[in-house]
């Protein structure tokens, strides 16, 4: 059974909870000082956590430039992997997106995470380059979708 998720803008109260899960996540994980910066400095970002119940599930976050979108990180709880979590959290940030002017997103992944692969390309992201060196075993694949796209063939475009 697919829990209820719910998705809210991230606050500084859910660092505790973020940061657990960055830790388990990722071989090189961003500091409580990375995320920090990000909430209270950086005014292109945008980052929001999911919950099932009240329990942060994952988190996930993008700058917006222009017109451009960058997914800067996404992750989820060991616990709540295969749940739809993460499609919950990439649906709400592109939609995120798009309202802030973005009308293309982009992003990098490791070729090797096969997971986030999939869930990319079920989104519509095509690969598009790489990026040489980008993590440091591994290049990055740079995978890109129009959101304009994604919000008509999800009948939510705003423009509308």
């Amino acid at each position: 059974m697919t829990p209820d998720i719910t998705t809210a803008p991230m606050t500084l109260a859910d660092l505790e909870a973020v940061i657990g899960i960055e830790a388990s996540a990722f071989e090189q994980p961003w500091t409580a000082h990375s995320f920090r910066t990000e909430l209270m400095k950086n005014d292109l970002a945008y980052y929001l956590v999911a919950k099932v119940g009240d329990r942060i599930a994952g988190y996930g976050g993008i700058w917006v430039i222009i017109n451009e979108a960058h997914l800067t990180t996404l992750a989820v709880d060991r616990a709540y992997r295969r749940l739809g979590v993460a499609s919950a959290m990439l649906q709400a940030l592109i939609e995120k997106a798009f309202t802030m002017g973005a009308r293309r997103i982009t992003l990098e992944v490791r070729p090797s995470n096969s997971a986030a692969r999939r869930l990319y390309e079920k989104f519509g992201f095509t690969a598009r380059g790489v990026r040489k060196n980008y993590y440091i075993d591994e290049d990055g694949l740079v995978m890109y979708r129009s959101i304009r796209n994604f919000c008509r063939e999800n009948n939510n475009d705003p423009a509308s």
